[in-house]
């Protein structure tokens, strides 16, 4: 009897000491012990997340922290730099890139990298039943790979393919964990996602909000990552603010202490509040700009095209709209991307004089007095479509009032969405259209100006320059790469292909608290590793 008593008592007190302690456990993980913690601020809700997949910019400010690709570009020199693969060269004949990995490096799951884990992946980006968006684009004219050895695997291309590197630089090329992408479909990966990065996806609540949680193993990142400190971030929540307007109240109201895509006007007022700072980051790639529809009356004409460039004052729109807080833009390129060519800010400059001359020598007059020029009995109207982003409604109308003092009416038609947008092109029914993309190397242009390229808008035609883009590609020597991009852009704006207005910088607002905000060579991905929340 004493025995049971004494056993009692013990099994007693050992589950007491069982259900303290996952009380202490819950109420450490509901007290919420996360360490340095932020919220992000995202402004757009993709239609998903899996950067093998979808193609936004969006994922990749929290997923290029949850993934390693093969090799980086370095934010300050654009330098490519080691990743998971600490060498790489190219045959010969360019028609193969062998990349010597990493050999300390670990999934967040606990799986090794290997070569047989990038096959893994570059099997999936390239299954045609995986509906790539941009991954697979990126690889240009890739055929396939050999493994050499467990750290040696060996890309083969059809063709000579300068940007694959920048290629494999980018999150939509980063490498997942073959263990997740072999557990999940290729719907509910993207909520489950596993890397090699210096931050592990802790949570998804769609369309609410993402936790990353700090990958405290992590040993293996490129040279300017910083090594971890006391004031590292150990945990990031990101939430979704899709209006711009709540971007800046929810910055001073210290709901977030980042984000991005700040209204001008919103950020030229935060500057003087030493609570928080303005990041401003220019973006490469193409500019913030209309494509003239070469294809259809009035554009179609050389001499509509130039006169409608030199009546654009770019500069008074850039000042009005954007506060004077984005460069204008001059051609199909903005001026930090590789190979721009500075000749061409010295074309059309603002002459509303010369644009009417241009105008009168090719029959058009006021001839009724209603301020509108005609010919032929037609007045010179033009349709411009865009959608309601970056402020296209105010440099539309700034455009429309500008145009409307040459004699030119402008037709504005707002459309909602992308698919919408698309659907425009698809029909042709417009003069000039908006459209703008972003990449680092200056083939981002390529299918926007190749006569048959996917994207030309413009329906600009010229077999020259397809050659000299289509070279432009398969050139490895950067001297002649950028000779041939120096002829690609003085031909397109000779031709007054497009109307560019201003180059696109992402405003990006920060709490005073944090240190160390730095962007990827994109632009667009914070190095959320070198972050650091000093108070």
């Amino acid at each position: 009897m004493t025995f049971g008593v004494i056993g009692v008592l013990a099994l007693v007190l050992c589950l007491a000491a069982v259900i303290f302690l996952v009380l202490v456990l819950q109420d450490d993980s509901e007290s919420g012990d996360d360490g340095n913690r932020i919220v992000y601020g995202l402004t757009l809700n993709p239609s998903g997340f899996d950067p093998h997949i979808n193609a936004s910019n969006e994922l990749g400010i929290p997923f290029f922290s949850v993934y390693d690709t093969l090799v980086y570009r370095h934010p300050q020199t654009m330098e490519f730099v080691p990743g998971l693969a600490e060498e790489w060269s190219m045959a010969d004949n360019g028609l193969s890139w062998t990349f010597q990995l990493r050999r300390d490096v670990t999934f967040h799951d606990g799986d090794p990298f290997n070569a047989q884990a990038v096959a893994v992946n570059l099997d999936r980006i390239t299954n045609p039943d995986i509906p790539s968006q941009k991954a697979r684009g990126l690889l240009g004219p890739y055929t396939g790979y050999t493994i050499v050895d467990d750290f040696t695997i060996t890309l083969e291309l059809s063709e000579p393919y300068a940007p694959l590197l920048d290629a494999l630089s980018q999150v939509y090329l980063g490498v997942a964990s073959p263990k997740a992408l072999s557990e999940y479909s290729k719907n509910t990966y993207q909520w489950h996602q596993v890397g090699t990065g210096p931050y592990r996806l802790d949570e998804v609540v769609p369309g609410d909000h993402i936790i990353l949680k700090r990958n405290k193993d992590y040993a293996w990142g490129p040279v300017f990552y910083a090594p971890a400190s006391d004031q590292s971030l150990d945990t990031i929540e990101f939430r979704f603010y899709e209006d711009a307007p709540t971007r800046s109240l929810a910055l001073e109201d210290d709901q977030v202490q980042a984000i991005g895509e700040l209204l001008p006007a919103d950020a030229e007022r935060m500057i003087g509040n030493p609570a928080l700072r303005v990041v401003p980051v220019p973006i490469a790639g193409m500019p913030q700009q209309f494509f003239f529809n070469t294809q259809r009356a009035p554009t179609d004409q050389l001499a509509v095209r130039q006169a409608l460039l030199y009546g654009t004052n770019r500069t008074a729109i850039a000042n009005a709209v954007f506060q004077g807080q984005s460069p204008v833009a001059y051609g199909p390129l903005t001026s930090v991307t590789p190979f721009y060519d500075p000749v061409v800010e010295t074309k059309y400059p603002y002459d509303p004089d010369f644009a009417r001359s241009l105008l009168q020598g090719i029959g058009y007059q006021d001839s009724d007095g209603d301020g509108i020029l005609e010919r032929d009995g037609e007045p010179l109207t033009v349709r411009i479509t865009f959608a309601p982003w970056n402020q296209m409604v105010d440099v539309a109308q700034l455009i429309q009032s500008q145009w409307r003092e040459l004699g030119i009416e402008a037709e504005l038609d707002l459309v909602s969405n992308f698919p919408d947008l698309i659907a425009r092109a698809d029909s042709g029914e417009y003069n000039l259209i908006g459209r703008y993309d972003f990449g680092v190397d200056a083939s981002i242009i390529t299918p926007y100006y190749l006569s048959d390229g996917l994207n030309n808008w413009s329906g600009y035609s010229d077999g020259e320059l397809d050659d000299w883009l289509r070279e432009a590609v398969r050139q490895p020597d950067p001297a002649m790469r950028a000779q041939l991009y120096k002829s690609v852009q003085g031909r397109i704006m000779d031709e007054a292909v497009i109307l560019p207005i201003r180059e696109y910088v992402n405003l990006n607002g920060t709490t005073a608290r944090l240190d160390g905000v730095i962007f990827s060579g994109q632009g667009w991905w914070p190095l959320l590793r070198n972050f650091q929340l000093t108070q």
